[in-house]
């Protein structure tokens, strides 16, 4: 058996110093995370993170830099992931879409609000993102190279 990690992306969206967020239920548990979500079979980057951002939270994200990419295990069940996180804004909202299974709610989270609410962050990952993008690091998109072709857009 050949080990790989799994590849995530996340969206990091800041509108009036409150993040975009997802509630989640995952494992029986409510937890708060960006919205994110696996790399699917000759999806690029890119591609996978304006999916992810309109299925989980009815918004229209688009990518404007990388903020970083995080290698982390999981102390419990020792899966490893590979994740690019990206900031950009969001454009339009549809209130009314059908989020992903397991979806609660989307909303604008302060990182306040989500450091007192920490223990129900999916994973370190979640502020380690956000303090990088406050930090202000940024990585040209021009960085991602894919050899796979474009997919059309989401509808």
């Amino acid at each position: 058996m050949i080990w790989a990690p799994h590849v995530t992306v996340a969206a990091i969206a800041e509108r009036d110093k409150r993040f975009l967020m997802v509630e989640e239920m995952v494992g029986g548990s409510i937890v708060i995370n960006q919205p994110a979500g696996h790399l699917e079979p000759g999806e690029n980057l890119i591609d996978a993170i304006r999916r992810e951002s309109l299925e989980e939270t009815g918004w229209i994200f688009e990518p404007s830099a990388l903020v970083g990419i995080h290698l982390w295990q999981h102390s419990e069940t020792s899966e490893t992931f590979l994740r690019i996180s990206f900031t950009g804004h969001c454009t339009d909202h549809d209130p009314d879409r059908e989020l992903d299974t397991g979806i609660m709610n989307a909303g604008w989270f302060s990182r306040d609000e989500l450091v007192r609410r920490s223990a129900a962050l999916r994973s370190p990952l979640v502020l380690e993102g956000i303090d990088d993008y406050l930090a202000g690091i940024r990585y040209p998109l021009t960085l991602l190279k894919s050899m796979l072709p474009a997919q059309q857009p989401i509808s």
